[in-house]
């Protein structure tokens, strides 16, 4: 038997925010989200002498690369969306980094926040349910560091493989045409679209996914809680609709508190468990 359940692989990185250097990266949301449904979590990372992610994700295995330097993302939110400059990136992550004994989990979750995570790891897991967040492979940046949006060179290769795929709206600038064509490469396919909920593609054909409102404080990873919360109730389930459905309400949970604090606690999983009656 597998030691683990749920392994995530990407940069567990260092935010910079007017409050002082935060943890931040797919890595820690999903894994704490993981964490916080009782899952075995096990996560693949990297980063530099100055940045120890144990403290992000107490209770997870880590294996984590040394690197010279850590990935280090500066956001600043504008009521036109995001913008990001990278301040360092720390090294690849390819499928050698996988302990033999964590390649048979439930869910295998690919979540690149730099490009880092190479996509052959998809097929180092069997018998997992593959999930990717692919925005770590639609960005780039400068020699100045200024994040831009690049197109996703890997989409054809992934899809296909993929189980389950989940992106923002953001992500994709808003180019509803790509995401309906990428849906009709994969068989589930989620576009999150921050307060105005999400909308599932199964199988090519839409289905819109309402959000739960609430007062948001920081929606720094939501779509990191929503697709960890997605991945492990379809794993559950089987049923897309209501793996959705779900997450959209863990991930409602999420923005109601800063940073990492947004991601759930065990008993409020618990609570929502029971709220939606299974």
């Amino acid at each position: 038997m597998s030691p683990v359940d749920y392994v995530i692989i990407g940069h567990v990185c260092r935010d910079r925010t007017p409050a002082g250097p935060m943890f931040g990266g797919t890595a820690a949301y999903a894994g704490r989200t993981a964490l916080a449904h009782g899952w075995r979590v096990g996560v693949i990372t990297s980063t530099g002498p100055d940045w120890d992610p144990r403290p992000a994700l107490d209770g997870a295995y880590l294996m984590n690369l040394p690197a010279e330097r850590t990935t280090e993302f500066e956001n600043v939110y504008t009521p036109e969306g995001r913008r990001q400059r990278v301040h360092g990136v720390a090294e690849r992550l390819l499928p050698a980094a996988v302990p033999l004994e964590w390649r048979r989990p439930r869910v295998v979750h690919l979540g690149p926040i730099a490009g880092e995570v190479d996509p052959s790891l998809l097929e180092a897991f069997e018998g997992a349910l593959r999930g990717v967040t692919p925005q770590g492979w639609m960005r780039a940046w400068d020699a100045q560091g200024q994040v831009y949006p690049q197109p996703w060179r890997e989409a054809e290769w992934i899809l296909p493989r993929a189980d389950a795929v989940v992106f923002s709206e953001e992500d994709i600038q808003g180019d509803w045409e790509t995401a309906r064509r990428w849906a009709r490469q994969t068989r589930i396919l989620v576009v999150t679209q921050a307060a105005r909920g999400a909308t599932l593609f199964l199988d090519g054909l839409p289905h819109p996914i309402p959000a739960y409102p609430v007062e948001e404080v920081d929606p720094t990873g939501a779509g990191d809680v929503f697709a960890a919360a997605f991945f492990i109730r379809l794993w559950e389930t089987r049923d897309p609709l209501a793996a959705a459905r779900y997450a959209a309400r863990v991930a409602a949970l999420s923005v109601t508190r800063p940073g990492l604090e947004g991601t759930p606690r065990p008993e409020e999983i618990a609570a929502i468990r029971r709220e939606m009656a299974f």
